[in-house]
């Protein structure tokens, strides 16, 4: 069978390493599967490729009729326009199940980890494949990128024990040093523009029939952004109204100190505050501690967007 596999749209390194990883393994099994991305990589995600000598998934944004495999998302708002018309064979995924539907059983690997390759990591494992090096490297990158070298709350015991066993594999001796190389990579804003910014890690969502934007920088300085706040806010207003969203937020995101300062741009600032128990000022506020968007953000926002 011919497959491709596919992450959500303004893709991270988890999608990307997943889209690559899992192909791989489909591969391996028999079936011939493609790695393909549904927009261009960050610049972290494009150190990680450099690093162990990958080239980058074929750009596709259209699956009608073919075959497809979805990993690191199951929310329509993060799919390709045509995935109705898709063939969806199966979903690897770490986040709340999303409203995807399919009119025909598929393969599921959802599990509350800290990134979609440590459930791929498990795939590997209980179909007995080998990984080979390289491979081992990308994956192992992802799962420091999605689980902020273990600073998340979402970070679990399976994800530090995959990410133990691909260093073995890759030959890294030092985890915690390579997590910290990406995250400067990742930290490097100079050069780019407001809106390359905002939606390097940027997902759209429903919630309760409103359109809610989140995006979200991760860096090791936030004086990284002082001279940019101003420019962020007004990008932040064009891509509310471009996409008739209700609210845009933009979450900077400190990891040493282990907070985030929070951009708003919305039709109702008071829902948002009290999502977070917050005051906003300036549009702005601190929330100590706030490192993860699908586990300290998303769920506070869907329940109170649920009562307006």
């Amino acid at each position: 069978m011919k497959m491709y596999v596919c992450g959500h749209i303004n893709p991270d390194s988890d999608s990307i390493c997943a889209a690559i990883s899992l192909a791989y393994l489909k591969t391996q099994l028999g079936d011939e599967a493609i790695p393909a991305k549904q927009g261009e990589i960050n610049p972290e995600t494009k150190f990680i490729l450099d690093k162990f000598g990958f080239d980058e998934p074929i750009l596709k944004t259209s699956y009608k009729d073919e075959n497809l495999y979805i990993v690191d998302y199951s929310d329509l708002a993060q799919a390709p326009k045509d995935i109705k018309d898709a063939n969806i064979i199966g979903i690897v995924d770490h986040h709340k199940l999303g409203d995807i539907t399919t009119t025909t059983p598929l393969e599921g690997w959802l599990r509350p980890v800290g990134c979609s390759n440590t459930i791929i990591k498990d795939m590997f494992d209980y179909y007995k494949v080998e990984i080979p090096k390289d491979l081992a490297g990308i994956m192992l990158c992802a799962i420091l990128s999605d689980t902020v070298i273990y600073k998340s709350p979402t970070c679990t015991k399976e994800d530090i024990k995959a990410t133990e066993e691909l260093a073995k594999i890759a030959g890294v001796k030092d985890i915690k040093a390579l997590g910290m190389e990406m995250f400067l990579v990742k930290s490097a804003v100079k050069g780019a523009t407001p809106r390359e910014l905002i939606t390097r890690d940027y997902k759209d969502f429903d919630m309760s029939g409103k359109k809610v934007g989140i995006g979200q920088l991760e860096v090791v300085d936030l004086s990284v952004f002082d001279d940019m706040i101003d420019d962020l806010f007004k990008d932040m207003k064009a891509l509310k109204e471009e996409g008739k969203r209700h609210t845009v937020l933009l979450l900077l995101t400190d990891i040493i100190n282990e907070g985030s300062k929070l951009l708003v741009v919305s039709d109702d600032k008071e829902t948002i505050e009290k999502a977070f128990g917050c005051k906003l000022e300036n549009s702005m506020a601190y929330l100590p501690g706030v490192l993860s968007r699908k586990k300290q953000v998303v769920p506070y926002l869907e329940k109170v967007f649920a009562t307006i």
